[in-house]
């Protein structure tokens, strides 16, 4: 067992996983120091779980039921946090020395209540130092927000929220130094899981009724998603405009496999509208076609 000296943190930290076991290890060495870090397990099956306790680490059991509230808004919602924020780090991403001590700066402070977060991102074993950034909002003061609810009931397999959007009351704030996103499986696994995400994508897609809710971000992206010319749009702006090129053979896959990505969406979209387009009846013989 590592060597721990917990220290008091700006915020806890909460992980969810599942046959997260190739991933862990390398997450819990980054939050080593850290007091309150809750590992939420959904029935691991690949030794998550040991590894979680042998950090020493609380390990909460969680089984989806298929409905509201999924795997992040249940843990808000149902444990006592220690600290007045939660940093919620996924199983193959890293905190950095940086990112805690301007945390620690910031939030006794600060007027927000949610925080918007950088990585820095390893795809194929090399740093992506160009192209489109990634990041998301996953640092929010406990009883101020949570992700958003979509009515998703029997249609998406994922009990975690993944493209949800963490949403708060009153204004977001900006973390400027970046955590590390650094994926230890291999490219396989990270192929079907894009594949699972095209498909809650186009479900999301033709579920939506009102775009009021949707951060600025997203509505440009589902407005713009079933545009034909889009994934080739998003390609050129992440590996030209934005220099995708200059991370060399993994930028350009990294790029071709985002665009491939959005066309996954889009055709998975056509597929579902196909599905559901009312058909005309046949015309019997005698008989005269009146339904259309």
């Amino acid at each position: 067992m590592p060597n721990m000296s917990y220290m008091p943190s700006p915020f806890s930290i909460v992980i969810p996983v599942k046959n997260e076991a190739a991933n862990l290890a390398f997450c819990l060495e980054s939050v080593v120091a850290f007091d309150d870090v809750i590992v939420v397990d959904s029935e691991s099956t690949d030794g998550t779980r040991q590894i979680a306790e042998k950090y020493g680490r609380e390990v909460v059991d969680f089984k989806w039921n298929g409905t509201f509230p999924k795997k992040r808004n249940w843990v808000l919602r149902t444990h006592t946090f220690k600290y007045p924020w939660v940093l919620f780090l996924d199983a193959d991403e890293r905190l950095t020395p940086l990112f805690v001590s301007e945390a620690a700066r910031t939030l006794p402070t600060t007027p927000h209540n949610v925080f918007r977060i950088g990585y820095r991102n390893w795809f194929m074993g090399n740093l992506l130092r160009y192209g489109d950034p990634m990041r998301k909002t996953a640092l929010v003061r406990i009883g101020h927000g949570e992700y958003e609810r979509v009515l998703e009931e029997g249609w998406s397999p994922l009990d975690m929220e993944v493209h949800e959007q963490l949403v708060a009351e009153g204004s977001e704030g900006v973390i400027n130094a970046k955590l590390e996103h650094h994926d230890k499986k291999d490219l396989h696994t990270y192929y079907v899981r894009h594949n699972d995400y095209s498909t809650w994508e186009a479900k999301r897609y033709l579920a939506l009724t009102d775009e009021t809710r949707l951060t600025r971000r997203q509505r440009l992206k589902y407005r713009m998603l079933t545009w034909p010319i889009f994934p080739v749009m998003y390609f050129l702006m992440s590996y030209l405009v934005k220099g995708g090129f200059m991370d060399g053979r993994a930028g350009f896959y990294f790029a071709v496999g985002k665009m491939a990505y959005f066309y996954q969406i889009q055709a998975k979209i056509a597929e579902q509208k196909k599905k559901h387009k009312p058909q005309r009846r046949e015309t019997q013989i005698g008989e005269t076609n009146t339904e259309w």
